[in-house]
């Protein structure tokens, strides 16, 4: 296959708090899997993501720690960067959006398209806490959705429903500075006319029929209904300044959160550039070329943002291209022990906080867990009894073991090295073809976005091989066919090192440490060449049991314990 590029994106987490299993499962975890599988092909791929250090979300943790914003964003990005770099997720660059050269072309984005005429400068009301003297954004105040009725919801977005919020409309609004019920007050605010765009969006939706149903369903929905102007600014003095000195009434008042947002995909492509030499203007190369595949990974709250927004954006700017896909799944919800369904939520302490469990855990189980469960296609729910239960009859039982009495019987009984091939039998040649199309069947799941179908077929390979080995009983040819046992476990051994490679992308702890086993350089992944076998004769280093049984821990709420 011919060299590819992509500039693959993660939604950027507000660097307000720690990150928990929902977070990785909705939009690292699989934009991870995607990456190490297309570096595994050769592709050229840039992998980007930050923490979003702007807005209401970081101000009300502040304030709420009686610290400041700046002392907020600088502990969090590092406790985050920790947190995906303990999981396996490894990001080229984790950025800030507090960052000097994103508030630079954050402005100069806001200024070209502000040139062009997509943006206009309208008075409007506000809901403003007279108590705490200020406007409330959005975020700012809560109150009961106006099109689901679901309580607690946001003045931006409800989480019920999905849908973007009118706050003027919440019934019952209640400032959460205050706890009074705020008035409305005229203020000035720059608003983005995204109806000048609906047309290209609703034709640019239609032709990316292979996006997942309901992200597609979803956004097509609401262009048809009407996009309205969105205020792109806010009454705070956090964030990157309305970049219009000129203009009296942009004093005191920063770009909207979510209009600086996603420009951070391109601020940190920028500072990768430099970072690496490069002058930071070669960005382009990655945002222009139209041979560059764009993937954006996200979850379901930020569907409207990526597939409506952010794209009528980028066609107001004008220079950029659109992303080839919005990659989102559903929300995850979680069940503890002996209670019912719920929703992963940081303020009820249902959350399994990521360095919690890397306290006690291995990270491949997690990874593996979590993709064989992806809500891909609906929400789904993570239970730490299921949890145990399917890594030790799966990873356990079927994938550890496989490879663990492969290796060890090897070890043992033919000096640590790959037997001779001999003549293999029809049942030998069966069960290696069965391996030799496997890098094609996971390819195509992947490339997809598929990635729980892609796990389900490595797992479906791997419990064929147990299948094999037991059907062949080598423990039984070493006493009557000797030649034959060599062959079986000539077979094994290629099984063995053709699922290192390929299960890399979902189990990177475990792949590497099996291809270093079999003499294999761990970083030197191919997967065209995945089934290439090891030559007869080469050595084996002394292996070690993949995974050991995972219990339930005897305090589970330390898990969900933000400290």
């Amino acid at each position: 296959m011919a060299k590819r590029r992509f500039l693959v994106t993660g939604a950027l987490p507000y660097s307000n708090g720690k990150l928990h299993v929902g977070h990785v499962a909705g939009a690292y975890l699989p934009a991870d899997i995607f990456v190490r599988y297309l570096r595994a092909r050769g592709d050229e791929v840039l992998f980007i993501c930050g923490s979003d250090d702007h807005g209401v979300p970081v101000c009300l943790t502040a304030r709420q720690e009686n610290s400041t914003p700046r002392q907020i964003v600088e502990r969090y990005n590092t406790a985050q960067h920790k947190a995906f770099e303990g999981i396996g997720i490894h990001f080229d660059l984790y950025g800030s959006t507090s960052s000097p050269l994103h508030h630079k072309m954050s402005s100069d984005f806001f200024l070209k398209v502000h040139a062009q005429g997509a943006i206009t400068k309208k008075s409007s009301e506000q809901l403003y806490d007279a108590q705490a003297g200020m406007f409330l954004p959005d975020r700012y105040v809560k109150g009961t959705c106006h099109h689901c009725n679901a309580p607690d919801a946001l003045g931006d977005q409800c989480e019920a429903c999905g849908k973007t919020i009118d706050p003027l409309l919440l019934r019952d609004p209640v400032s959460v500075i205050s706890g009074t019920r705020p008035e409305i007050r005229s203020t000035t605010h720059w608003f983005f006319q995204q109806s000048l765009f609906e047309e290209r969006l609703s034709e640019w939706l239609e032709g990316h029929a292979e996006w997942r149903p309901f992200v597609r369903n979803f956004a097509q929905g609401l262009v048809k209904q009407g996009l309205p102007d969105r205020a792109i600014t806010r009454d705070l003095d956090w964030g990157v300044p309305v970049p219009l000195a000129d203009d009296p009434d942009a004093s005191g008042k920063v770009l909207y959160v979510w209009f600086d947002a996603p420009i951070g995909y391109v601020s940190f492509t920028a500072e990768w550039c430099a970072q690496h030499g490069m002058d930071p203007d070669s960005y382009a190369d990655w945002w222009r070329d139209p041979e560059c595949k764009i993937i954006h990974f996200i979850g379901e709250d930020n569907i409207v943002f990526h597939a409506i927004i952010w794209p009528a954006m980028l066609m107001a700017e004008g220079t950029y291209q659109l992303p080839s896909n919005v990659v989102a799944n559903s929300f995850l919800n979680i069940q503890f022990p002996n209670r019912p369904v719920e929703k992963i939520s940081k303020s009820r302490g249902t959350a399994i906080w990521i360095d919690n469990y890397l306290e006690d855990y291995h990270p491949d189980l997690l990874r593996y867990y979590l993709t064989a469960i992806a809500s891909e296609t609906q929400r789904t729910t993570f239970s730490l009894e299921e949890m145990v239960t399917r890594v030790n009859s799966e990873l356990v039982d079927a994938l550890g073991n496989f490879i663990y009495r492969t290796l060890s019987f090897t070890m043992r009984y033919f000096d640590g090295k790959v037997p001779e091939k001999g003549t293999p039998t029809e049942t030998d040649l069966q069960h290696w073809s069965e391996i030799q199309a496997l890098p094609e069947r996971l390819s195509h799941e992947i490339e997809s976005f598929r990635f729980r179908n892609a796990l389900a077929e490595l797992m479906s390979a791997t419990r064929a091989s147990n299948k094999y080995i037991d059907t062949k009983a080598p423990w039984k040819q070493r006493k009557e066919d000797l030649a034959g046992c060599a062959t079986t476990m000539y077979y094994c051994i290629q099984t063995t090192k053709a699922l290192a490679v390929l299960m890399n992308p979902f189990l990177p702890f475990t792949s590497e440490k099996t291809l270093a086993t079999l003499g294999l350089d761990p970083t030197d992944l191919d997967w065209d060449k995945a089934t290439d076998p090891l030559p007869e004769g080469a050595p084996l280093q002394q292996p070690e049991i993949p995974f050991k049984k995972m219990e339930l821990p005897e305090d589970v709420t330390r898990l969900s314990r933000n400290e």
